[in-house]
Parts: structure tokens; C-alpha cells; sequence
């Protein structure tokens, strides 16, 4: 299935997204790819944990307001936050789900096929665990069945 290595913890220089996808197919989920990928995940954990404290003092801010319109219109903002936060949590378990697989040795895998997932996709979506045609068929199947 996968070249599975492991990035190594000397510090090295990230490669540019230019430099990234310069790379030959041959050198797929190398050292230098997979501490690419594991810094982009970093800084977007940092990221959503950063507003996740935001947004605790956010709400921890009470307002007395004695508008029922202004009361209402905060409290939809405050849903909404909340909304926005729940969609974070998610995300989040999915930064850390694949830093774990790039601790693995496993990363950019597909998890169904077991092909490469692929750069551009990568790039576009760092926590995808299916190539492009997996993720596709799966949908399908979901709007098929339900699922």
C-alpha cells in the first residue's frame, strides 16, 4: 500500500506549495511532504483553538440588554458562534486524526483504495482520508442509500 515513513524531528526547511507540487510522483509522501502537511495541520489546530477560547469569553461577556430586539439579536449571534464552533469541533477531531496518521507513517492514503489521495486534494482539504474518486463514490452511495 503506502511508503510509510515517518517524519523525523530535526527541523527542516518546509517546502514551498510551488516546491510541494514540483515534487515527481515518485517522491509521494516523503519526509519533506509529510512535515509540510504536519505544519499546515498544526497551524489550523492552533487555529480553531484559538476560537474556541474567542469564543468562551465571547459568551462569558453577559450583556444586559433590555431591548427585546437587541436581546434577541444577541442571542442568535451567540447561536450562531456556537453553530460555527460545533463545525470546529469536528474539524479539529479531523487535524488531529491526521496528524496521528502522519505519525503513522500513513498519511495522504486513501483509506478505501489505499492510492495516493494526491497533492491538489491534500492541499485543498488537508484532513481528506479518500481520493477524490472514493470520496465521490461515496457520496453516491449516501444519496443512493442514505447512508
Amino acid at each position: 500500500m503506502a511508503n510509510k515513513s515517518n517524519v523525523s524531528n530535526h527541523p527542516t526547511k518546509l517546502l514551498s506549495v510551488e516546491e510541494l507540487l514540483a515534487m515527481p510522483d515518485s517522491n509521494y509522501m516523503n519526509d519533506a511532504q509529510l512535515a509540510f502537511f504536519k505544519s499546515r495541520l498544526r497551524e489550523l489546530e492552533q487555529e480553531i483553538l484559538a476560537n474556541a477560547g474567542a469564543t468562551t469569553e465571547n459568551l462569558r461577556e453577559t450583556q444586559f440588554v433590555p431591548d427585546p430586539a437587541d436581546r434577541a439579536t444577541i442571542e442568535e449571534e451567540h447561536a450562531l458562534e456556537l453553530r460555527t464552533r460545533d463545525r470546529e469541533r469536528k474539524l479539529l477531531k479531523k487535524v488531529q486524526q491526521s496528524i496521528a496518521l502522519i505519525d503513522a507513517g500513513e498519511y495522504g492514503w486513501c483509506e478505501e483504495t489505499g492510492e495516493p489521495i494526491g497533492l491538489q486534494r491534500l492541499l485543498a482539504r488537508p484532513t481528506a482520508t479518500l481520493s477524490l474518486e472514493a470520496q465521490e463514490r461515496r457520496e453516491k452511495r449516501q444519496k443512493l442509500y442514505g447512508d
